[in-house]
Protein backbone atom coordinates (compact mmCIF):
# COMPACT_ATOMS: atom_id res chain seq x y z
CA UNK A 1 0.00 0.00 0.00
CA UNK A 2 1.79 3.11 -1.14
CA UNK A 3 1.01 6.40 1.35
CA UNK A 4 1.16 9.78 -0.81
CA UNK A 5 1.47 12.84 0.31
CA UNK A 6 -0.88 16.14 -0.47
CA UNK A 7 0.91 18.63 -2.88
CA UNK A 8 -1.19 21.50 -0.80
CA UNK A 9 -1.50 20.67 2.45
CA UNK A 10 1.13 17.72 2.78
CA UNK A 11 -0.99 15.81 4.60
CA UNK A 12 -1.77 11.42 3.84
CA UNK A 13 -2.86 10.29 0.61
CA UNK A 14 -5.01 6.86 0.98
CA UNK A 15 -4.83 4.58 -2.11
CA UNK A 16 -8.55 5.10 -3.37
CA UNK A 17 -9.00 8.94 -1.82
CA UNK A 18 -7.85 12.51 -3.51
CA UNK A 19 -7.45 13.64 -6.13
CA UNK A 20 -4.53 13.10 -8.72
CA UNK A 21 -4.12 16.46 -11.22
CA UNK A 22 -1.65 15.89 -14.27
CA UNK A 23 -0.33 18.97 -16.00
CA UNK A 24 0.35 19.49 -19.52
CA UNK A 25 4.45 18.60 -18.72
CA UNK A 26 3.28 15.45 -16.85
CA UNK A 27 4.14 16.72 -13.29
CA UNK A 28 1.45 14.70 -11.16
CA UNK A 29 -0.27 16.68 -8.23
CA UNK A 30 -2.40 14.74 -5.23
CA UNK A 31 -4.56 16.40 -3.54
CA UNK A 32 -6.36 14.76 -0.07
CA UNK A 33 -9.25 16.71 -0.60
CA UNK A 34 -11.29 19.36 -2.57
CA UNK A 35 -10.27 22.11 -0.47
CA UNK A 36 -6.71 21.77 -1.74
CA UNK A 37 -7.11 20.99 -4.93
CA UNK A 38 -9.64 24.49 -5.47
CA UNK A 39 -6.97 26.48 -3.68
CA UNK A 40 -4.71 24.74 -5.86
CA UNK A 41 -6.45 25.93 -8.78
CA UNK A 42 -6.53 29.26 -7.44
CA UNK A 43 -2.80 29.20 -7.48
CA UNK A 44 -2.71 29.81 -3.66
CA UNK A 45 0.26 29.52 -2.56
CA UNK A 46 0.54 26.92 0.47
CA UNK A 47 3.24 28.79 2.50
CA UNK A 48 0.68 31.23 3.16
CA UNK A 49 -2.65 29.84 3.90
CA UNK A 50 -2.16 29.30 7.50
CA UNK A 51 -3.97 25.71 7.86
CA UNK A 52 -1.34 23.88 6.09
CA UNK A 53 1.92 22.08 7.13
CA UNK A 54 4.01 24.16 4.53
CA UNK A 55 2.99 27.71 6.76
CA UNK A 56 3.36 26.04 9.86
CA UNK A 57 7.10 24.87 9.51
CA UNK A 58 7.91 28.73 7.45
CA UNK A 59 6.22 30.36 10.54
CA UNK A 60 8.11 28.09 13.13
CA UNK A 61 5.55 26.50 14.41
CA UNK A 62 6.45 23.04 13.52
CA UNK A 63 10.06 21.63 13.41
CA UNK A 64 11.09 21.77 10.23
CA UNK A 65 15.20 19.58 10.51
CA UNK A 66 15.98 16.70 12.74
CA UNK A 67 17.08 13.86 12.02
CA UNK A 68 14.07 12.00 12.39
CA UNK A 69 12.46 13.35 9.34
CA UNK A 70 14.63 11.22 7.43
CA UNK A 71 12.78 7.96 8.05
CA UNK A 72 9.71 9.42 6.75
CA UNK A 73 11.27 10.33 3.30
CA UNK A 74 10.08 8.17 -0.38
CA UNK A 75 13.03 6.66 -1.66
CA UNK A 76 12.94 5.81 -5.04
CA UNK A 77 15.99 3.10 -5.14
CA UNK A 78 14.91 -0.51 -4.73
CA UNK A 79 16.62 -1.92 -2.16
CA UNK A 80 17.03 -6.18 -2.25
CA UNK A 81 15.05 -7.93 0.54
CA UNK A 82 17.29 -8.64 3.89
CA UNK A 83 15.38 -10.37 6.62
CA UNK A 84 17.55 -9.11 9.40
CA UNK A 85 17.42 -5.64 7.92
CA UNK A 86 13.96 -5.51 7.97
CA UNK A 87 13.85 -7.13 11.24
CA UNK A 88 15.77 -4.41 12.74
CA UNK A 89 14.25 -1.54 11.01
CA UNK A 90 10.78 -2.94 12.60
CA UNK A 91 12.12 -2.71 15.90
CA UNK A 92 13.54 0.90 15.73
CA UNK A 93 10.90 2.20 14.57
CA UNK A 94 8.97 2.44 17.66
CA UNK A 95 12.02 3.86 19.05
CA UNK A 96 12.48 6.61 16.20
CA UNK A 97 9.07 7.55 17.10
CA UNK A 98 9.45 7.92 20.83
CA UNK A 99 12.27 10.53 19.84
CA UNK A 100 10.54 12.53 17.49
CA UNK A 101 7.61 13.03 20.32
CA UNK A 102 10.10 14.08 23.12
CA UNK A 103 11.59 16.27 20.06
CA UNK A 104 8.17 18.26 18.92
CA UNK A 105 7.00 18.48 22.89
CA UNK A 106 10.65 20.31 23.10
CA UNK A 107 10.23 22.64 20.78
CA UNK A 108 6.54 22.78 21.16
CA UNK A 109 7.86 23.98 25.26
CA UNK A 110 10.70 26.59 24.08
CA UNK A 111 8.10 27.88 21.76
CA UNK A 112 5.33 28.60 24.41
CA UNK A 113 7.85 29.78 27.02
CA UNK A 114 6.95 33.59 26.64
CA UNK A 115 3.37 32.85 26.46
CA UNK A 116 2.55 32.37 29.86
CA UNK A 117 3.03 35.72 31.31
CA UNK A 118 1.06 37.07 28.15
CA UNK A 119 -1.68 35.04 29.27
CA UNK A 120 -1.50 36.22 32.51
CA UNK A 121 -1.57 39.87 31.53
CA UNK A 122 -4.80 39.05 29.59
CA UNK A 123 -6.45 37.46 32.00
CA UNK A 124 -5.68 40.11 34.16
CA UNK A 125 -7.14 43.41 32.31
CA UNK A 126 -10.07 41.22 31.45
CA UNK A 127 -10.61 40.33 34.49
CA UNK A 128 -10.14 44.23 35.96
CA UNK A 129 -12.33 45.33 33.77
CA UNK A 130 -15.80 42.96 34.12
CA UNK A 131 -14.94 41.78 37.88
CA UNK A 132 -18.94 43.29 38.16
CA UNK A 133 -20.12 40.28 36.44
CA UNK A 134 -17.60 37.90 38.60
CA UNK A 135 -19.02 39.38 41.92
CA UNK A 136 -21.10 41.22 42.92
CA UNK A 137 -19.76 44.86 43.80
CA UNK A 138 -21.66 45.53 47.18
CA UNK A 139 -20.07 41.82 48.35
CA UNK A 140 -16.78 43.25 47.40
CA UNK A 141 -16.58 46.32 48.91
CA UNK A 142 -17.61 44.35 52.05
CA UNK A 143 -15.13 41.68 52.34
CA UNK A 144 -12.16 42.16 50.40
CA UNK A 145 -10.65 38.56 50.66
CA UNK A 146 -13.34 37.64 47.37
CA UNK A 147 -10.87 39.34 44.91
CA UNK A 148 -8.01 37.47 43.28
CA UNK A 149 -5.02 37.54 44.85
CA UNK A 150 -2.45 40.10 43.95
CA UNK A 151 -4.76 41.71 42.28
CA UNK A 152 -6.55 44.86 43.53
CA UNK A 153 -10.18 46.02 41.69
CA UNK A 154 -11.78 49.11 42.58
CA UNK A 155 -15.57 49.62 42.64
CA UNK A 156 -17.27 53.06 42.74
CA UNK A 157 -19.79 53.70 44.39
CA UNK A 158 -21.49 54.70 41.35
CA UNK A 159 -20.75 51.55 39.45
CA UNK A 160 -22.82 49.44 42.15
CA UNK A 161 -25.39 51.62 41.64
CA UNK A 162 -25.88 51.21 38.10
CA UNK A 163 -25.79 47.32 38.63
CA UNK A 164 -28.51 47.16 41.45
CA UNK A 165 -31.40 45.89 39.78
CA UNK A 166 -34.30 48.85 39.09
CA UNK A 167 -37.17 49.16 41.90
CA UNK A 168 -40.35 49.51 40.97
Amino acid sequence: MRLEKCWFCSSTVYPGHGIQFVRNDAKIFRFCRSKCHKNFKMKRNPRKVKWTKAYRRVHGKDMTQDSTFEFERKRNKPERYDRNLAENVLKAIPKIDKIRVTREERHHKNRMKGNKVKVQREATKELEQGISLVKAPLALQQDPSLTLPKIKVTVSQQQSQQNRPMEE
